[in-house]
């Protein structure tokens, strides 16, 4: 679900993250938003839209929140661009802090997986007749994470681990980024999977490197 909310001097746009992997110390990357799509707002970011203002304050100018509260700092952004496809955000929540601490269970456990920008445009070219408007420069404080984020299609994809993804995040992974059903999904963890997970921790690096054999191979699933 996409929404937009007006504040006073500001507006916020959600984006779903796409947690595929989160690292123990907090970590994660994603997209806050994605250029060229409509959102649930009537509005299309433009490529180069957030380009003046990372310049301006750069990913360490642009605070971290949950939920949108100032007064609810969780993290800090380590890395802000723009790409082809829109923002892409990588961060860190940090561990010392308690909400992070509950974020970043609930980010694991697929329970939060929605950024959401906070900004005031400056360039924007409404379209009556198609009922959109193009925003083409954008004034970017504040990215949170959020329970219900705008675009549909922009989604954090990493939240990097050290170890085995859990029984129900491999299941996930499997439905939703391979494509299988949810019974041919179950089948390939029942064929050998389980048991991986009970002996990761008699594994040592060996379980490092199967992490890293199924990223590469997810990778080379979505690239076909």
């Amino acid at each position: 679900m996409n929404l937009c909310h007006q504040q006073p001097g500001g507006e916020r746009k959600f984006a779903p993250l796409d947690f595929k992997a989160v690292q123990t110390d907090g970590s994660f990357e994603g997209y806050a938003s994605l250029f060229g799509q409509k959102d649930m707002g009537g509005d299309i970011v433009m490529p180069g839209a957030f380009a003046k203002s990372l310049k301006k304050r750069g990913a360490g100018g642009i605070r971290m929140l949950f939920q949108h509260d100032p007064g609810e700092p969780i993290g800090v952004w380590r890395e802000i661009r723009e790409d082809q496809r829109g923002l892409f955000v990588r961060g860190q929540l940090l561990p010392d802090v308690a909400r992070a601490r509950e974020v970043l269970s609930l980010m694991r456990e697929g329970a939060l997986d929605g950024l959401s920008i906070g900004f005031r445009t400056l360039k924007g070219r409404s379209d009556k007749a198609r009922k959109v408007r193009r925003l083409h420069e954008i004034d970017l404080w504040e990215i949170s994470i959020v329970t219900f984020p705008m675009l549909p299609n922009a989604r954090i994809s990493k939240v990097k681990s050290g170890s085995l993804p859990t029984i129900r995040e491999f299941e996930r992974w499997l439905v939703r980024d391979a494509g299988l059903t949810r019974q041919n999904a179950r089948a390939v963890i029942r064929s050998g999977y389980q048991n991986l997970v009970v002996k990761q921790d008699a594994a040592g690096n060996e379980t490092g490197q199967l992490v890293s054999a199924m990223r590469r191979a997810a990778q080379m699933m979505k690239s076909d």
